[in-house]
């Protein structure tokens, strides 16, 4: 017999998505009791927090701006994955920095 898994609403695929651009929208909404949107609000916590560390480190003299720079493609790109995962309905761990996210307590 095949398990059939169960798909997130299409409001909390939204919410999901939503927590890649402001992680904390989706815990003011009715749809932070959701694993899902639990999932990839703790994704996008962890993106907030790496894109927060490539900001200070921008300070280093010289080596700040080239850090910036591609710290900067690396994130958007993860952010990007992050956003297609969460409209696709995927649980998927952002690569180099998703398992930190899932330590989080929400």
């Amino acid at each position: 017999m095949v398990e059939e898994k169960s798909q997130p609403e299409e409001k909390n695929v939204a919410m999901a998505i939503v927590a890649y651009i402001l992680f904390f929208v989706p815990l003011l909404t009715e749809a932070r009791k959701d694993p899902f949107v639990k999932y990839h609000v703790k994704q996008g916590l962890i993106l907030f927090v790496a894109t927060f560390i490539l900001c200070v480190l921008t300070w280093i003299p010289i080596a700040g701006p080239i850090i910036f720079l591609f710290g900067g493609i690396i994130l958007f790109i993860l952010w990007l994955i992050g956003v297609l995962n969460a409209a696709a309905s995927k649980k998927e761990s952002l690569p180099l920095i998703g398992k930190f996210g899932e330590r989080f307590k929400i």
